[in-house]
């Protein structure tokens, strides 16, 4: 085994869904866990008690269908002892087909279950810095870091690690795509034609920025409210600022000439490979706030996504996250320090349950690098490979966002079967024979 310092102790910061996890899972395997939590000494905007992974906003897990990438997301993790899966069936509420909880219920298991621990010790104290911590350690503190220790993390990682706004277009299923109207090109047809364009003429255009106008917007809570980045821009902002705007901004059609007339429409959204699979695809420039129902309306009416399927919503709300894979290594340590790993929503995920599963994966690695045994990650074909895979991809470095776990992430089928749910449910077998031999 790897000699370290501290009495064979691993820092944990942050004791979150993630965090908790990570510590326990750690502590399992033999190891001493000083685990740092700096509420309810310092508390944060978001948080309302000094419990151990509150949650925040909802009170759900996602769904737990058998044939769904949530739900095998939570089979896998139930394989590996999730501690954290564990407590919210203790705590579950009557929710569908979704994993709720009782919030108060779960974060008192939880914390009872880390400070029972014997191996665990827990240190309400904020940690300001990097350097003030042993290795080897895992930093876990969320979206809401204290200022302090973002900083730190900034000089450690170099400018510009960060971004301080989750903003996340939407992303769409490719076969709903209707491509007998959206055609595939790049602009002035430089490139190898990776972008689908979906044309719009001036009528549809004026009554598409007239239904962005009219839709329910969700508005940012008081810690939230701040500037915009330029980059990333609300399109409903943009609308705001003159109703030609997006015509000039990310439905700028110059240079894409329509196939159908050999010219360039009024206007053109374009939708972006989001995977290698090519089975996903981003709508570029289109974050937004309007609420998920609004979103789904208004956007299919964009000529060719009149029956688009979306993998994932658009929103824009207040983060604090890692460009994971221009920065971090596949086991989710610092490339600028192996001992100092990253675990949570920091490193680009998005979702409680997707959070924690970072936290049990890297328990994983960190025992594995202790031991001297060779780097071991979750076949690619499980949810948590790809979810690992998703954060890790050094081509998405450019245009990194959070994701949750989703079909989209999968790898596809090698013969391919039309039949929608018959090929999600040939996805989750392959994930579980995957996983099991991996086990």
């Amino acid at each position: 085994m790897q000699n370290f310092t501290q009495n064979n102790t691993i820092t944990v910061v942050g004791a979150g869904l993630a965090g908790s996890e990570c510590a326990l899972q750690l502590a399992d395997r033999g190891y001493k866990v000083v685990l740092f939590e700096m509420r309810d000494k310092t508390m944060t905007p978001a948080h309302k008690t000094s419990k151990f992974a509150e949650l925040v906003c909802s009170n759900s897990f996602g769904s737990m269908g058998e044939h769904s990438a949530p739900g095998q997301l939570k089979w896998e993790a139930q394989k590996l002892n999730s501690y954290i899966l564990a407590n919210a069936y203790k705590a579950q509420v009557p929710a569908g087909q979704a994993l709720g909880m009782d919030r108060e219920v779960f974060s008192e298991l939880m914390t009872q279950t880390v400070k029972d621990h014997p191996r665990i010790e827990v240190r309400n104290d904020v940690v300001t810095s990097l350097d003030d911590i042993p290795r080897p350690a895992v930093i876990a503190t969320g979206p809401l870091t204290h200022d302090a220790l973002a900083e730190s993390m900034r000089k450690h990682f170099g400018d510009e690690f960060l971004y301080f706004f989750d903003a996340i277009a939407p992303i769409i299923e490719a076969e709903s795509i209707n491509t007998e109207i959206a055609w595939k090109a790049d602009r002035y047809d430089k490139g190898t034609g990776d972008y689908y364009n979906c044309p719009m003429n001036k009528e549809e255009y004026n009554r598409f920025i007239e239904e962005i106008q009219k839709a329910r917007k969700i508005e940012p809570k008081d810690f939230e409210t701040t500037d915009f980045f330029e980059g990333c821009m609300p399109i409903e902002v943009m609308v705001d600022r003159g109703p030609q705007t997006l015509r000039f901004g990310p439905m700028k059609p110059i240079g894409l000439d329509d196939p159908r007339t050999g010219r360039y429409p009024w206007a053109v959204v374009q939708l972006r490979q989001d995977n290698k699979e090519a089975t996903a695809y981003n709508m570029v420039g289109f974050q937004t706030r309007m609420a998920y129902g609004e979103q789904v309306r208004v956007f299919r009416m964009i000529p060719g996504l009149e029956n688009a399927e979306f993998l994932k919503l658009g929103s824009i709300h207040r983060n604090l996250f890692i460009n994971s894979p221009k920065r971090l290594n596949k086991d989710l340590s610092s490339k600028n320090d192996p001992w100092l790993f990253f675990a949570g929503q920091i490193t680009g995920v998005e979702g409680y349950f997707e959070s924690t599963c970072t936290g049990l994966l890297v328990a994983r690695f960190l025992d594995q690098k202790l031991r001297d045994q060779n780097f071991n990650p979750p076949p690619r074909e499980s949810a948590m490979g790809s979810l690992l895979e998703a954060i890790t991809d050094e081509t998405r470095a450019d245009h990194f966002q959070p994701t949750n776990i989703n079909f989209g992430l999968l790898p596809p089928l090698a013969v391919k079967e039309r039949d929608k749910e018959k090929r999600k449910q040939q996805q989750i077998a392959l994930a579980r024979s995957g996983f099991e031999q991996w086990l």
